[in-house]
């Protein structure tokens, strides 16, 4: 809990201001102010979310500088009673909402101040998000940079080591560096790659969204005033004054979870039911040229299964509409959706590793050559026969002509799998691929 975490950090003598008086808007006003922020919402390019402990208080987490956070009492000799763990806090409204604004392309990028992980658990995807403070769910491996996003909580805070070895698979065997906790202290840097994010949609936003934060703490505190520097809105929604209210365009004092609901309300926004954490490294609005997140290996508890089978689908279907010739299209797709998996089970037992390439294509226009039973099986063909079945590398799927082929001989990248039969007794993974094939 963010007790745990407090009583974890080193002592700092500057914690901000706690215990500030609490303010709320009367109703009529709040509407009125959500109306607003609804305007501005439509009127802007690149809307950034800030986001502080305020929007945890509902999931039962307190926060830490509010009448009740957990230094404020700490300055009075208290200690909050909690009845919950990070582990079973579930994310509140206003997560699941912003998990809904983003994959409707509204907002652009996300930055927490937050460690609880309830960002990430929401669904929100993990290249939409920095996270500069640091994540109670994720481990580091200080020899390769792999980040690990587990079910459970790190067992050390401050970037200390966890006890475990990293297990990613390199040229020549484990890793085997060791696992850190991702939690900073007090005098500890920033993490390059979530500061570097963080300033650049920052600088490039033309509305600032802060939620549930005081902006007491810099560098993140002062990151929201980059939309200012570049004609664009700051809008600020607390209980507490901050330390940016003068500067704002708007300040909404009241809850929440109200004013994001109200707004995803007026925008036409449906938000989501929590069922279970479910991590989504990529936003379906990622495009190519974008910086490359360090690698992530994620815990099979929150892996999101309906989204990796949805993924599957829309590869097969991009694939399915390659061939030029309708006709060839429908005969090629079941069978493509067919054997699949097959083709996947048999490179398996081979001890065979697809490469990923996403050069391979299929040339309609080359020659056809129906000449003898004699088959091949490439992957990434840089010309391929028509009438030869291939393996795309990129989705895994075979697309199969009428008929095998071929006598000609074909030139091979050096990263191609090939397989050949001879004159009368045809290899095993041929002989199950063409069996599926006539089948």
């Amino acid at each position: 809990m963010s007790v745990n975490y407090a009583t974890g950090l080193s002592e700092y003598a500057s914690k901000g201001k706690c215990g500030l008086p609490e303010t709320f808007d009367d109703d009529e006003t709040v509407e009125s102010k959500i109306q607003q922020l609804v305007d501005m919402v439509k009127a802007c390019q690149h809307l950034v979310v800030h986001t502080g402990a305020g929007i945890s208080t509902s999931a039962g987490i307190p926060d830490f500088r509010g009448p009740k956070g957990v230094w404020t009492l700490e300055e009075k000799g208290e200690t909050p009673k909690i009845d919950i763990t990070f582990e079973s806090a579930r994310p509140t409204k206003t997560h699941m909402a912003l998990v809904a604004l983003e994959n409707a392309g509204i907002v652009k990028y996300v930055i927490s101040q937050n460690v609880d992980g309830l960002h990430v658990r929401s669904g929100l995807p993990v290249n939409r998000l920095s996270e500069p403070h640091g994540n109670m769910f994720v481990q580091t491996c200080d020899k390769c940079h792999t980040k690990y996003i587990n079910n459970k909580c790190s067992p050390t805070m401050g970037l200390k080591p966890t006890g475990e070895q990293c297990r990613q698979q390199k040229a020549r065997g484990v890793c085997r560096g060791r696992l850190h906790d991702a939690i900073l202290d007090w005098e500890d840097a920033l993490p390059d790659h979530d500061l570097t994010l963080a300033d650049k949609h920052s600088a490039k936003a033309d509305l600032s969204l802060c939620l549930g934060t005081s902006l007491q703490i810099i560098p993140c505190g002062n990151l929201p005033l980059g939309a200012r520097k570049n004609g664009g809105k700051l809008v600020i929604v607390n209980l507490q004054t901050t330390k940016h209210d003068k500067k704002c365009d708007l300040k909404i004092n009241t809850y929440i979870d109200r004013v994001i609901c109200g707004l995803c309300e007026k925008l036409g926004i449906i938000i989501p039911e929590f069922e279970k954490p479910v991590v989504n490294l990529k936003s379906i609005h990622t495009v190519k040229s974008e910086k490359r997140c360090p690698k992530i290996i994620v815990d099979d508890a929150l892996r999101d299964q309906k989204r990796d089978i949805k993924d599957v689908k829309i590869k097969l279907e991009k694939e399915s509409t390659t061939p030029a010739n309708n006709s060839e299209e429908k005969s090629q797709q079941p069978i493509a959706a067919k054997t699949e998996s097959h083709c996947d089970q048999i490179l398996d037992k081979k001890g065979i590793k697809m490469e990923d390439d996403d050069s391979a294509k299929f040339d309609s226009n080359s020659s056809q050559n129906n000449t003898s039973d004699n088959s091949l099986i490439t992957n990434n063909m840089s010309n391929p026969q028509p009438d030869t079945p291939f393996i795309n590398s990129t989705s895994k799927t075979i697309s199969v002509n009428n008929s095998l082929t071929s006598n000609t001989t074909m030139s091979t990248p050096n990263n191609c799998i090939l397989f050949e039969k001879c004159d009368k007794t045809l290899d095993e993974p041929a002989a199950k691929v063409q069996k599926l094939i006539e089948g």
